[in-house]
């Protein structure tokens, strides 16, 4: 008999799907769209402004925004010994991830098709999200 803790959470599920299809879906297109503005080379000096931007804007307000800690029910408290506990491996493995990821997309990737590596390195992402929360 599965744990409660080991449930399929229908809420949660809902929730991260909404934000996914609502709120990441169009936000990535934008951001890429926009960056490639910006930005139009692919050569090494424009693709690590891109990293930096997505480092030093889009990443805390994806972060920030795609935390559902509060909706998923959870107490202050539980959130707070989440972050001690979570925090910093989460945001060591962040920068370690996600320029790689960044580095690949924005120099081999056509603009188009940006949102969905994205979309694919988050994936990967997520199953380490999942690794570190249990």
């Amino acid at each position: 008999m599965p744990s409660e803790s080991a449930s399929y959470d229908l809420k949660r599920t809902l929730s991260m799907g909404t934000y996914a299809l609502f709120i990441m879906g169009p936000s990535q297109h934008m951001w890429f769209k926009f960056l490639s503005k910006v930005f139009p080379k692919t050569d090494v000096p424009s693709t690590l402004k891109k990293i930096f931007m997505g480092q030093a804007v889009l990443g805390p307000i994806i972060r920030f925004g795609s935390y559902n800690g509060p909706i998923s029910g959870e107490s202050v408290s539980e959130i707070v010994a989440k972050l001690k506990r979570d925090l910093l491996p989460t945001l060591l493995g962040s920068a370690v991830f996600w320029p790689v990821c960044d580095f690949v997309t924005f120099k081999f990737v056509q603009v188009q098709l940006q949102p969905l590596m994205n979309s694919s390195c988050a994936y990967v992402w997520t199953i380490y999200l999942t690794y570190m929360a249990n």
